[in-house]
């Protein structure tokens, strides 16, 4: 069978509009030669060399880990699950999104030895400028808690680093469903040259997401320039249907997401998952307890995980989830389709 190439995925998804911007491409390139250049986010560029097509030597990594590769599967709602269930962090998480969930299961596998390194995306307090990074010590991962995920960034461009230059071999993954979804390829590959970080992933935590915008845009364009609202201003922004922005002086305003269109990544036009189906446990604040977050136990690996929270006092659970509004949400995503 002929080896797939940038080329191929150029053709298909990158020059369609379909790129999540999820950065499994980057991450995996043998090469490096995969990046997404400043003036350009809408997909990755290739600097000019290729295993494939430059020498014939079969590669096709960044092909074989794309999420948009297949993206015939629609509506899939709610996905698969065990068990959900509205959770909280049972100690004190500062900037915690909602419950602060994800914070504690990860805080607790950190002390634990269950892993020793979570990629995610963290952002400048001040300017609230994302990048993907990776983490590897619980009080740093508590000191970044919060939400950023409302931003576009290539999170998963940094497994490189942790499995390629840090070598780190228990690794937790937390991004939105295209990040999710990628993982997943990675780890149901046969490709050589995804086994390493395959091994490397041990847990994959999705967040709800209904669409990421554009950080120039969105922060520069509608809020500075339209909302006069400075970035140091903000305390956390959620997105439930609209962008809710709450700010340091108790102020609150929300902005409807058919003002945010221009905003949007055109990526995520054809996306239908809102609840991260593919992740070990998926987790929102939608349908959620005030102070709670949705946790959707996926399979064994997120049980377990979460279960190990709760019994080191780490995460507390109870209450019941609304099960209608996330539905609700999902069927919205799920009527997307791709034109």
């Amino acid at each position: 069978m002929e080896t797939k190439s940038f080329k191929d995925l150029k053709v298909e998804v990158w020059d369609t509009g379909l790129c999540s911007g999820c950065g499994a491409c980057v991450a995996v390139c043998p090469a490096d030669t995969l990046r997404f250049a400043p003036e350009n986010t809408g997909a990755p560029v290739n600097i000019g060399y290729c295993k494939a097509d430059s020498d014939g030597v079969p590669c096709g990594a960044c092909y074989a880990a794309c999420p948009r590769i297949d993206i015939a599967e629609q509506g899939r709602m709610l996905g698969a699950y065990q068990e959900i269930v509205p959770a909280r962090a049972a100690f004190p998480v500062e900037k915690r999104q909602s419950g602060g969930a994800v914070t504690a299961i990860l805080a607790n596998a950190f002390d634990e030895g269950l892993i020793d390194a979570v990629v995610t995306v963290t952002s400048d307090p001040w300017t609230l400028k994302p990048t993907s990074a990776v983490i590897t010590a619980s009080d740093v991962l508590v000191q970044h808690a919060g939400s950023r995920y409302s931003w576009w960034v290539p999170l998963l461009a940094s497994l490189k680093e942790a499995v390629v230059t840090r070598k780190y071999r228990r690794i937790a993954i937390v991004g939105v469903p295209c990040v999710t979804r990628a993982a997943q390829m990675i780890r149901e590959s046969d490709h050589e040259l995804l086994r390493p970080y395959a091994k490397a992933i041990r847990l994959v935590i999705g967040l709800f997401c209904t669409e990421t915008f554009d950080y120039t845009k969105l922060v520069e364009g509608k809020l500075q320039s339209e909302k006069e609202i400075e970035p140091w201003e903000i305390q956390h922004m959620d997105v439930k249907g609209k962008l809710d922005v709450y700010l340091q002086d108790e102020r609150h305003i929300s902005i409807s997401l058919a003002d945010l269109e221009e905003c949007v990544r055109p990526g995520c036009r054809v996306c239908t998952d809102l609840t991260a189906v593919d992740a070990d446990v998926s987790a929102g604040a939608i349908g959620a307890p005030e102070g709670y977050t949705t946790l959707v136990i996926r399979n064994d690996i997120g049980k377990g995980f979460v279960d190990r929270a709760v019994w080191q006092g780490k995460l507390a659970t109870g209450g019941a989830v609304d099960l209608t509004i996330i539905e609700r949400l999902a069927a919205k995503k799920a009527e997307r389709r791709q034109e």
